[in-house]
This record gives C-alpha cells, structure tokens and sequence, in this order.
C-alpha cells in the first residue's frame, strides 16, 4: 500500500483568509473547460457537505436547451434554497434566484469561440442538424446558412452563438451595437467574475481569492478533455469565418477576456500573479504524482481499467480519462477519485448521497 501521509497533509493545507463563499451559481458553459470547474465545486461541495441543486429524476441537465425554470431541480418543492448550481442550463435569472440564496456568487467561464466552435462541431457532431449535414467546419463556415436554419434554434443551440445563447440571449439577433453592449452590461452586473478557458489558471486564481477558498480547493485535473487526434486544425480563413459567423459570442470573449486581466492587474500585478499561478501548477503536479498513473498521462476510453471513471463519448469527439495509481490506502483513493471522476457519475454520485430514497441516476454507457 502505498504511504502518502505527508502528501495528504500538504494536499490540504493553505486555507484562505476570511470565511470560505459556499453559495455559489456558475453558468456552466459547453464546450469551455467548464467540466472542470464542474469538478471543482462537485469536490467542494462533497467535501463541505454542501447541497447542490441537481437535476430531478434521470435527466443530467438542468432544462437545457429550454430556459430554466426551478422545477427541474430535484428537491426543489421541499428546500427552500441549496448552496451550489453548477449543472447545464440556460440562464434564467428569476427562475434560478427561486433555487439559490439572495447572498449567491455568481461567475461563469468563456472561451475563444473560434475554438468553442470547433470544439463543439466534434462533440455535437451526430446531435446537431446544422452540422450533421456539414462534411467538416471548413465546410460548414463556407456557406453556413446551406447547413443552419433559424427555425430549428433548439436543436442548433451548438452552432452559432452557443454561449451567447447559455446567458440566456438570442443568437440569431443582429449585431446592433445598442444590443450587443446591454446584454454584455447584464452580464456583468449579474457575474461577479467571468473566467477565460486559454487562461484557466489565472482564472482559477482569482476565483480562488474571491471565495475565500483554500489552494487545494481549486487544484484539478482536466476533465472531459480531447485527444489531440480529434482536434481540428483551423486555417486562418476558417478562424476568420469562425469569428464573423459567432460575432455575439467574439464580443462576450472579447469584453471579459479584457475585464479578467484587468482585474488580475489590479488585484495582484504580474510578479505575484506568477507566483500564485506557479503555486497552483506545482500542487497540481504534486497531485498528479500522488494519484495518477504514468506520469498522469490522459488516456483514452479503452485504456481507461475503472469502467466508473470511464468519460462519456459523444461525437467525433475521443474524450480522455485517468488511471489512478495502484495501491492507494483508502483515505487517498478517495481524494485522488474524486479529482478524476468524469462529471456524468459525479453527478449520479452526489444525486446518491443527497437523495438516499430516490432511484439511482441510470449512466447507460458504463454498461457498454
């Protein structure tokens, strides 16, 4: 067995000053690394015995792709509020303040969208209409409106201003530019902070000082991560097209791509922002080395021994996995499980602990 005492005992040190934030809403976006901030507050919540508003009966997603509406949480009629909302949904302020408490931080994330889309092309690709017909992206950003059709915004959420969309807007309105800055002042009205996916771990930090929270608190793994097979080499009138075709989405990135590195600037300055993002790299690989096996190396699904920590394939897409580490005393494995565990069980997981009584969650593919 292996001994890791010392490691445990690092692992989770460096509490934050201040009493930690425990209610918390993300917006969790598709397709921008926002699984593993799904992770993260998952984590925190098990950890702090902290509720979470979760999907009801065998859904895995909050309404999604229909605007949310408080009964798709499970428990809802019965608690008057829970402490985190991290599932899918589309943002419906009213509705969600039904769920969460007046004290709630609220914070997103974002990603460049020429890459979000691409991302997305490969993941939705057998789900979405717009993009079923497409032979390839290239293809469909040549002439997008032969493949895209309006009239079908529920099925093609993924294909044109999807995270637009996500906050609750319509991505097929026009670019005006009256429009485009109010809802962008909506948002940040609403969100406290709006993370950027190129730089999660400057992101990470600061989210990290808002919450009060403890380093080892916002340390994780990628989850729900590609292999660099499927991942599509843009060319750069594609990337152009990209930008154009998702202009809504380019202005969100845009806005709170600037307003995250001016608060960096503000908060802590590059010197110290290094520093702290160094930290967060270095617990991370002492992670890594506790609980992965082969150096923490992703793998792929049939390299993958646990079938529980097997991640859902959808697409092209070939979503990568973790081995652990054989050997782990108890206390360990289930540190070092609960950094790799893919967010469908995760979910079930939790919907397990927080609702003994109900039927389990179904996760069909685990069977497969």
């Amino acid at each position: 067995m292996v001994s890791t005492l010392g490691g445990l005992q690092s692992l989770f040190g460096g509490q934050a000053k201040g009493p930690p934030v425990t209610n918390i809403m993300f917006l969790k976006t598709h397709k921008t690394a926002s699984s593993t901030v799904l992770n993260i507050l998952y984590r925190f919540a098990e950890t702090h015995n902290l509720s979470v508003a979760l999907p009801a009966g065998l859904h895995v997603h909050l309404g999604y792709p229909r605007l949310f509406l408080a009964r798709y949480v499970e428990g809802v009629e019965l608690q008057q509020h829970f402490n985190i909302m991290c599932n899918h949904l589309r943002f419906n302020l009213p509705e969600v303040q039904k769920v969460m408490p007046n004290n709630t931080f609220y914070f997103s994330i974002l990603r460049n969208p020429v890459f979000q889309l691409e991302s997305s092309f490969i993941y939705y690709k057998t789900y979405t209409p717009a993009f079923l017909r497409a032979p390839s992206l290239d293809a469909f950003l040549a002439s997008p409106r032969t493949f895209y059709n309006d009239s079908r915004l529920l099925k093609n959420v993924y294909a044109k201003n999807n995270m637009w969309f996500d906050f609750g807007f319509d991505p097929n309105a026009p670019r005006e530019e009256g429009y485009v800055r109010a809802r962008i002042a909506e948002v940040e009205r609403r969100f406290q902070l709006v993370l950027i996916a190129e730089h999660l771990d400057e992101s990470l930090v600061l989210l990290r000082r808002r919450l009060r929270w403890a380093l080892d608190d916002v340390v994780a793994f990628r989850i729900n991560a590609r292999s660099a097979r499927s991942v599509t080499r843009l060319a750069p009138e594609t990337r152009e097209r990209a930008r154009s075709w998702c202009a809504l989405d380019w202005r969100l990135y845009e806005h709170f791509n600037r307003s995250l590195w001016g608060q960096l600037r503000a908060e802590l300055g590059p010197r110290r922002l290094r520093g702290e993002v160094e930290r967060l790299r270095a617990r991370r690989r002492e992670l890594a080395t506790l609980c992965l096996q082969d150096g923490g190396e992703p793998k792929n699904r049939t390299q993958i021994r646990d079938l529980r920590l097997r991640p859902y394939q959808s697409g092209r897409a070939d979503i990568l996995g973790y081995n652990l580490r054989p050997g782990l005393d108890n206390q360990t494995l289930r540190v070092c499980q609960r950094l790799v565990m893919p967010e469908l069980q995760y979910m079930a997981h939790l919907y397990a602990l927080q609702f003994p009584e109900k039927p389990r969650k179904n996760i069909p593919f685990l069977g497969e």
